[in-house]
C-alpha cells in the first residue's frame, strides 16, 4: 500500500516571527506568522524547525533584554504554528541556559539534538506513527563548532559531541525501532556543494555533505548557512536547506511504496503576505510595546550615519563602523578596536533610537581585549584584503558571498592607519600599519578590543584563537552602544578614514 506524508520545515528564524520590517515599521511578505498560515495540519504532516529561533531580531532583543517579562513568546508562536519537532541552533544558547530551558519547557514540540547532552528537555531520537500508519524516525544535531563561539558560562553543564557519530548512533537506534522513513534535522550546512562537491566551508562547522555520504538517512533537513536549496538527492539522501528570517519554508512530499521504496520531492515556498490571524492577534500588543521601546530616543549624533554599498564602505571606511569602534574603545580602554557590520545594516539617524541600535548591531556579542603585535594585525588585515577581487575589474570576492553572503567577516579597524595595495598578490597587500603617526614596530604590543565571536578565530581569523584575554566586558555590545549614547547625549562621530587602498581604478562614491 502506498502511503504519503508532508513535511514543512523552517530554520534560522532568528526572532523574525512578525511580518514587520523592524527598520521601517512596515508590513512585508515575510516572517514566521506568514509562513505558518499555509502549514497543513493533518495526521500525515510533520512541522519541523532547525533552530536559531531565539536570537537575531530587534523583537527578541527586546524580549530577552527586558528580563523575564515575556520569556515564552517564541514557544507560544511555535505552538500556534503546530510545530512538532525542533533541534537546537548555536544562537539559541546566546542568552544562557535558563532562557533556553524555559523556551523548551513551554514548547509543545519535542526538541531533538543527538549531539548535545546536559539539557533535560532535549532528546536524541523520536519515532512517530502517522495517521496512515507510516513510522517516521527523527533525530536532530547542531553544529559541533558551537563551543568555539559561545561564551563558556552559557554552556555550563552542557556537552557538545561530534555530530556525525551522534547522528550515526541515532540512525542505528531509529532503524532498530522499525522506522520506515528516517529524518535528520541538522543545524549545520554543507561543507561541500551538494551538487558539484566543490569545498564551500569549514568541515568542522558544516557537515551536511559528509552526513549524506557516510550515513543513509532518507531525508536531511539543513540550515545555519542561510541559503535556499531544494530538490537535491545526494548519495541516496534527499536534502534541502532554507534561508533565514522566515522568508520562506521548505515543503517536502514523501511517498513510501508497498515495496519499501521511498521517493521525496521538495520545494521552497515563499512566506506570502497573509499572516496567521491567531498569531498576529497574539503578537499585536507585544509589537506595540516593542515599538515604544525601539523608538525611544537616546541621544544625538553630529550627523546621520546611513549605510552605503558594501564595496564602497570596505574600500573607504564606514562612519557606522567608526562609531561602533568609538564605543568599544571607551568601554574597553584598548588601544585599537575592530568591528564588523552585519549582512544588512540599517544605520543611524542623527537622533538615535533603540531601533537604530538594535537593527544596526544585531549580534549578541560581548567585548574582549587581547594583546596583538604587528604580525597578528598584518595577518588579520590580509584576511580583510581578500574581500577584494581584482581579477575582472573590482568586486567583492566570492569567498565572502558563497555559499551565502558573509559580509560580517570583513573587519573595520580604528586606531591604526592601514594602507593596502590591491595590485599586490593576496597575502602581500598590506603595505603599511601606522599607530600614533608612526609605522608600527614589529615588537610593539597593542591592546585590541574585538567581539567574542571574532576572538575565537571565527570567520577566517585563526590568529586570534587562543590569545590571552586581558579584559572582558560581560555586557552585550548593543547595550554598550545604548549606554554610550545615553551617557554622552550629544556625540561627535570619529571622521577618520583609517584605511587607504591603492590600486583602485574605478571611481567610487565620495565618502
Amino acid at each position: 500500500m502506498r502511503r504519503s506524508m508532508t513535511i514543512c520545515f523552517t530554520s534560522d528564524i532568528h526572532g523574525y516571527f512578525s511580518n514587520l520590517d523592524y527598520a521601517s515599521g512596515k508590513r512585508i511578505p515575510s516572517g514566521y506568522v506568514n509562513c505558518m498560515n499555509s502549514f497543513p495540519h493533518d495526521g500525515n504532516t510533520l512541522i519541523l524547525d532547525g533552530g536559531d529561533t531565539l536570537q537575531g531580531s530587534p523583537f527578541t532583543y527586546w524580549l530577552y533584554s527586558g528580563g523575564e517579562a515575556h520569556p515564552c513568546v517564541p514557544a507560544k508562536l511555535m505552538n500556534l504554528a503546530g510545530v512538532q519537532f525542533v533541534t537546537l541552533g548555536n544562537h539559541d544558547f546566546n542568552y544562557g541556559v535558563k532562557p533556553l530551558r524555559e523556551y523548551l519547557a513551554a514548547l509543545d514540540a519535542v526538541c531533538l539534538c543527538a549531539n548535545v547532552e546536559g539539557i533535560p528537555e532535549v532528546r536524541k531520537t523520536a519515532l512517530v506513527t502517522l495517521e496512515n500508519g507510516l513510522r517516521v524516525g527523527l533525530t536532530g544535531i547542531t553544529t559541533p563548532y558551537l563551543p568555539h563561539w559561545e561564551r563558556p558560562e552559557n554552556l555550563t553543564g552542557i556537552r557538545v559531541l561530534d555530530s556525525v557519530s551522534s547522528a550515526r548512533e541515532a540512525l542505528r537506534e531509529l532503524k532498530a525501532q522499525g522506522a520506515e522513513i528516517t529524518v535528520c534535522i541538522a543545524h549545520c550546512g554543507f561543507e561541500r556543494d551538494p551538487v558539484t562537491g566543490v569545498p564551500l566551508s569549514n568541515p568542522e562547522e558544516n557537515q551536511g555533505f559528509r552526513i549524506c555520504r557516510e550515513l543513509d538517512f532518507d531525508i536531511l533537513l539543513t540550515g545555519h548557512q542561510h541559503q535556499a536549496r531544494a530538490g537535491i538527492d545526494l548519495c541516496g539522501t534527499h536534502t534541502c536547506q532554507v534561508a533565514d528570517r522566515a522568508r520562506h519554508y521548505a515543503r517536502l512530499e514523501v511517498t513510501r511504496e508497498s515495496t519499501g521504496e521511498t521517493s521525496v520531492q521538495s520545494r521552497i515556498v515563499e512566506a506570502g503576505d497573509i499572516p496567521c490571524p491567531a498569531a498576529l492577534e497574539y503578537l499585536a500588543p507585544l509589537e506595540r510595546e516593542n515599538a515604544r521601546f525601539l523608538d525611544t530616543p537616546l541621544g544625538t549624533l553630529d550627523r546621520p550615519l546611513p549605510p552605503r554599498d558594501r564595496l564602497s564602505m570596505a574600500l573607504q571606511g564606514s562612519d557606522i563602523a567608526n562609531f561602533i569602534n568609538q564605543v568599544q574603545l571607551e568601554a574597553s580602554g584598548a588601544d585599537i578596536s575592530v568591528t564588523a557590520l552585519g549582512n544588512t545594516v540599517k544605520g543611524f539617524q542623527q537622533r538615535v533610537t533603540v531601533r537604530d541600535i538594535a537593527a544596526s548591531y544585531e549580534f549578541p556579542n560581548t567585548l574582549k581585549t587581547i594583546p596583538v603585535t604587528r604580525t597578528e594585525l598584518k595577518a588579520a588585515l590580509e584576511r580583510c584584503a581578500e574581500y577584494f577581487d581584482t581579477r575582472e575589474g573590482l568586486r567583492i570576492s566570492e569567498a565572502f558571498l558563497l555559499p551565502a553572503p558573509q559580509h560580517f567577516n570583513y573587519d573595520y579597524y580604528s586606531g591604526i592607519e592601514v594602507t593596502m595595495d590591491l595590485r599586490n598578490p593576496l597575502g602581500e597587500r598590506v603595505v603599511s600599519i601606522r599607530y600614533g603617526g608612526q609605522e608600527l614596530p614589529s615588537g610593539k604590543e597593542l591592546r585590541l578590543c574585538l567581539n567574542n565571536y571574532r576572538a575565537t578565530g571565527a570567520g577566517g581569523y585563526p590568529l586570534y584563537a587562543g590569545r590571552p584575554v586581558l579584559r572582558e566586558e560581560p555586557t552585550e555590545i548593543a547595550q554598550l552602544i545604548m549606554d554610550y549614547v545615553r551617557c554622552h547625549g550629544e556625540i561627535t562621530v570619529d571622521p577618520t578614514q583609517w584605511l587607504h587602498v591603492l590600486g583602485v581604478s574605478e571611481a567610487l562614491p565620495d565618502r
